[in-house]
């Protein structure tokens, strides 16, 4: 009897959370935000990231830019020392607070975030490649920037890209604090369901199943993607 009565009170909450009115559709358009926060954020974290690795390796195989080396790592400090959320909000509400559009201000805030992690797998993969590469490719006649292109570089993101997988599954997860920002993403939704039904338990509940999924499909995805290149790079 008490178990008939727990599965009605579940029921009727799974009904309250996500079918009456439609409430569904708050998951699906926070899900939609979180994949495109999730894919724009990660673009921009790899196209800073790797031109930043790049400072710091050209700087210590050749010495070279000193000042943009200062830069980087002062950035790189700053972004790593200070949580993310802190981040989202000083960028929303203070430095760009011309840009409307919260998504676009978050995509920017994440990329610039996930740069500064991205740099440091990108720099540990160029640095895993041979010394004598370098120097092979120098005494070939090819230049600096030819021996980065098409030696050092192409190595280099092979060997990071198990690391640049799990960053990218982690950056999806902190997307979560979009809500800081009044941006539906899934924990949002599970927020504005909650505070609709007075019930925490089940929308919570939902938000946590659908990070999940997401993250698994998004996992096995990205193994696919690794021994695929490890078979070509063999």
């Amino acid at each position: 009897m008490n178990f008939m009565l727990l599965a009605k009170s579940l029921g009727e909450q799974f009904y309250n959370t996500l079918i009456k009115d439609n409430r569904y559709m708050l998951y699906l358009e926070g899900l939609g935000n979180t994949l495109l926060t999730s894919l724009g954020a990660i673009i921009v974290g790899l196209i800073i990231g790797l031109c930043i690795a790049l400072v710091l390796y050209v700087n210590k195989k050749f010495g070279s830019l000193k000042i943009l080396k200062w830069i980087c790592d002062i950035y790189i400090y700053i972004i790593r020392g200070t949580p993310v959320v802190l981040q989202l909000m000083i960028m929303y509400f203070v430095v760009l607070v011309f840009i409307p559009n919260g998504i676009t201000v978050a995509i920017i805030t994440f990329g610039l975030n996930s740069a500064a992690y991205v740099a440091e797998l990108f720099r540990g993969g160029l640095e895993s490649v041979d010394h004598g590469q370098l120097e092979a490719g120098l005494s070939l006649g090819l230049n600096n920037t030819q021996t980065l292109t098409k030696i050092i570089i192409p190595q280099g993101m092979r060997t990071s890209l198990p690391a640049l997988c799990n960053e990218f599954i982690a950056l999806v997860k902190e997307t979560s604090v979009m809500g800081y920002i009044a941006i539906l993403d899934v924990t949002f939704a599970a927020r504005m369901i909650q505070s609709r039904t007075l019930d925490a338990f089940v929308p919570l509940i939902i938000s946590a199943i659908i990070y999940l999924v997401l993250i698994t499909i998004l996992t096995v995805l990205l193994r696919q993607v690794e021994r695929r290149l490890s078979r070509g790079q063999r």
